[in-house]
């Protein structure tokens, strides 16, 4: 499998080779040169493999070429203790994407690539320096990931003010081999800052750099697998039982009548930089029982109104509650155009925007009606659904992507439904103390800092 950039067919390279480098030298993002489809045998036994087997066959043929497949195993068990139950709330299906060890889908890709990257640099003397921008759980996520692996070091960039106080004990609490630094600007600037330093060929020269955003492939591949298990199951109409950390009242009823329809599922998905929904698009195309998608945004609606009118008009971002969205120019829109055309994308994908206010309704009255506790985020692809229920495929189950733990954002949550759970890794994050530089939203401070 080679990889070419979002942005020129010529200079394919490995998967190692994209992964480490993060970036192409063009500026544009690594794709494979295909996205294969998974054997007949294993489409058709996804609703019923464990979930490390069906990352396994996921992954395997984009890094075969690289990663001889005993170690790719022994990546994947030692990377997902955890697994990505679909469970039942209300009139749909959760898909429950916060088992890992901070308690947000980041952990999919960020566990996965520490243990890839640590592969590919084995007997490397120069050290490797990753740089990562982060709008909330993406920091988290890979600071844990990358803690303590020899020859690594990362910096994680996040805007200054704009993420939960237990967000930034996750980015800037481990120490050790994790920097962090509080951007006095947008997500969107501190995107700007990743990208410009990756691109800088004096710095390069002095230092390994690499990226550990969406905008890195080896992240987004290994996010598609969780689509394919949960598709594999909604379509045999099964569900799983609760997990340890599954935010339900307790007693409150589990079952749901939609969670008997079997057939290709619609995933509602809550978007802002869109590595998740490409990644869902991948799964797609690879053979995964998958119906249609809902795109679903805050008031950052850059991809919503694209789909609507085929105009791309990138802006800047605006705050809001479900502050790991916002984004007003998502890097991986390139990539989703460089595998399909808008008349594909908008066949596959139903473009939705939802308010704060609307986000605040929905958390209160899912923990009325279901006795289950959304985050922000999760809130958001609930509302997009219910917005789009009309204009979907009928018969098919829903299921919305559950991307953090409402535990995660209590200062929003906690005064629409009173007190939410809190799983043991999130008590423990609170214990950190918080350590970062503060820089202004200027690539030269960034530069200077490097």
């Amino acid at each position: 499998m080679r990889y070419y950039s979002t942005r020129s067919r010529s200079g394919g390279v490995s998967f190692a080779e994209a992964a480490l480098a993060g970036l192409a030298p063009d500026g544009g993002l690594f794709v494979p040169e295909e996205i294969p489809p998974y054997p007949d045998t294993v489409r058709k036994s996804l609703g019923s493999m464990n979930y490390r087997d069906t990352a396994l066959e996921t992954i395997k043929p984009y890094v075969k070429a690289d990663i001889p497949a005993a170690d790719l195993e022994d990546m994947i068990h030692s990377a997902y203790p955890f697994g990505a139950p679909l469970v039942s709330a209300g009139d749909r299906l959760v898909l429950e994407l916060f088992h890992g060890p901070t308690a947000a889908f980041k952990d999919f890709g960020a566990r996965f690539m520490a243990r890839a990257f640590a592969f590919f640099r084995r007997g490397e003397d120069k050290p490797l320096r990753i740089l990562v921008a982060t709008s909330g759980d993406t920091g988290g996520a890979v600071a844990d990931g990358f803690f303590g692996v020899p020859g690594i070091s990362v910096t994680v960039l996040y805007p200054k003010g704009r993420v939960s106080p237990l967000q930034e004990r996750q980015i800037a609490g481990l120490g050790g081999n994790i920097s962090a630094l509080a951007v006095e600007g947008s997500f969107d600037d501190c995107q700007r800052l990743v990208k410009a330093a990756l691109a800088d060929g004096a710095l390069r020269k002095r230092t390994a750099l690499s990226s550990a955003n969406s905008i890195n492939v080896s992240r987004l591949i290994t996010q598609a697998a969780y689509y394919a298990a949960a598709a594999g199951r909604a379509a045999a109409g099964r569900t799983d039982p609760d997990g340890e950390a599954t935010p339900r009242v307790c007693g409150a009823q589990k079952q749901a009548a939609p969670s008997v329809v079997s057939g290709p599922v619609i995933f509602s998905v809550p978007s802002g930089n869109f590595g998740n929904l490409t990644a869902g698009l991948y799964a797609m195309k690879m053979g995964a029982p998958i119906a249609a998608f809902i795109a679903a945004t805050n008031v950052n609606r850059t991809v919503p109104d694209y789909l609507e009118n085929g105009s791309y008009r990138p802006r800047p971002s605006e705050a809001t509650i479900s502050n790991a969205m916002d984004v007003g120019a998502p890097s991986n829109f390139e990539r989703m155009t460089a595998h399909f055309s808008w008349e594909q994308m908008r066949r596959a994908i139903k473009g939705i925007a939802v308010t704060d206010d609307e986000t605040r309704g929905v958390i209160a009255k899912v923990r009325l009606s279901s006795g289950y506790f959304l985050d922000p985020h999760s809130a958001v692809g609930w509302e997009a659904a219910d917005k789009a229920r009309e204009s979907l495929p009928e018969g098919s189950p829903l299921a919305v992507l559950s991307t953090a733990h409402p535990a995660k954002f209590a200062d929003v949550v906690e005064p629409l439904t009173g007190a939410v759970p809190m799983p043991a890794v999130l008590a423990k994050a609170m214990e950190h103390r918080a350590s970062f530089r503060v820089i202004p939203a200027d690539v030269s401070a960034l530069l200077d800092l490097l």
